[in-house]
């Protein structure tokens, strides 16, 4: 088959997220790429809920390595009875899809999906079920592809010719895509990037996969978005997001939502790309992961604050629909206030949620 990841940046590559492959998923550690280009291999599921909830893989890459764990879960419980197999497989899909709270919604439809497949092989009888949960994993992965290329076509024509960018965190498929977009439309943007501490995913993955592709590409800190939108003359302000409630709030990587006010102020407007989720009808239901406060008193590994200080680290912040001018989809650009009518239309797979 060919596979929709093709000329895209190294850490866009499949195998470069999460890959399953004889007893052990080998995945990206996206903590220290790009100074050191390194994987963590996991050979238990149990290990891949554990690297996931550490950031090893962020973004959309936790939900490659849920598939991939579920396909390690496979080979735990070869050779067991299509029962026993049944039961640890519904066992390992609990554990990874509640690996991290803010996401356990999109997470059970990465290992549902997993499960579905595995079941129904059970019932005809095969027994190959570990690499048969990985092609099914580059199947729908290249579907999702797909549908981000096409969402990533309407977010390119809202750029310039000659325009300015600025991004939040990183977007994994859709900065590709949209990167990919641009050359075809001929639009020679610059980007600017946030850093986002304390993990640095700005600095080190989002402008890496900037340069990768060719763009013209600068870094800034996390208090620069006002000052630099308003100097460089930024034109569009674009993100993705872990989760697009129904009602129009966006919940994403903490930062998105002073950028949106900064943005609203300046007369820049916002777009947000992904998929609305029909599990999140209203903000009521999202749950802002706290993590460990200490992780904000240190910058890659190096202490930056005094002993004794305390830390506080919420990891998503949500950013009301007044702020987002559309919601870029697969089927063109939404008024976040217009979400249900997206629903009403989509077909939505299991990883099409995450982009």
């Amino acid at each position: 088959m060919e596979r929709a990841d093709k000329d895209l940046a190294f850490m866009l590559q499949y195998e470069n997220v999460a890959w399953y492959d004889q007893g052990a998923v080998r995945i990206l550690d996206r903590r220290v790429y790009p100074r050191q280009v390194s994987f963590v291999t996991c050979r238990s599921h149990e290990e891949v809920a554990a690297a996931i909830a550490a950031m090893v893989t962020q973004s959309t890459g936790p939900y490659t390595a849920a598939a991939m764990g579920m396909a390690l879960a496979a080979w735990e419980c070869r050779g067991k009875s299509a029962e026993e197999q049944r039961d640890h497989l519904r066992a390992a899909a609990y554990t990874i899809s509640h690996a991290r709270p803010t996401t356990v919604g999109r997470m059970e439809r990465i290992t549902g999906g997993c499960l579905h497949w595995a079941e129904e092989a059970l019932d005809r009888g095969e027994s190959d079920l570990a690499d048969g949960i990985r092609d099914y994993t580059v199947a729908v992965n290249n579907v999702r592809y797909g549908k981000v290329e096409r969402m990533a076509g309407y977010l390119a024509e809202q750029f310039p010719a000659h325009g300015a960018v600025m991004t939040q965190c990183f977007g994994e498929t859709i900065v590709g895509m949209m990167l990919r977009q641009c050359r075809r439309q001929g639009k020679d943007i610059r980007l600017f990037c946030p850093e986002t501490r304390p993990f640095f995913q700005g600095a080190r993955l989002t402008a890496t996969v900037c340069r990768d592709m060719g763009f013209d590409v600068t870094v800034i800190t996390d208090n620069m978005p006002a000052w630099v939108m308003r100097q460089e003359k930024v034109d569009v302000f674009t993100c993705a997001a872990d989760a697009i409630c129904c009602d129009g709030h966006i919940v994403n990587k903490v930062g998105t939502f002073q950028i949106a006010i900064a943005a609203n102020y300046l007369g820049v407007p916002m777009y947000v790309s992904g998929i609305p989720d029909a599990g999140h009808p209203t903000v009521d239901t999202v749950k802002i992961e706290l993590r460990n406060g200490a992780e904000t008193l240190e910058a890659m590994g190096v202490k930056t604050a005094a002993d004794g200080v305390k830390g506080y680290y919420p990891a998503f912040d949500i950013t009301p629909p007044e702020l987002v001018r559309g919601v870029v989809t697969d089927l063109g650009i939404y008024s976040p206030y217009d979400l249900p009518q997206y629903l009403a239309k989509a077909d939505i797979g299991p990883y099409e949620l995450v982009i």
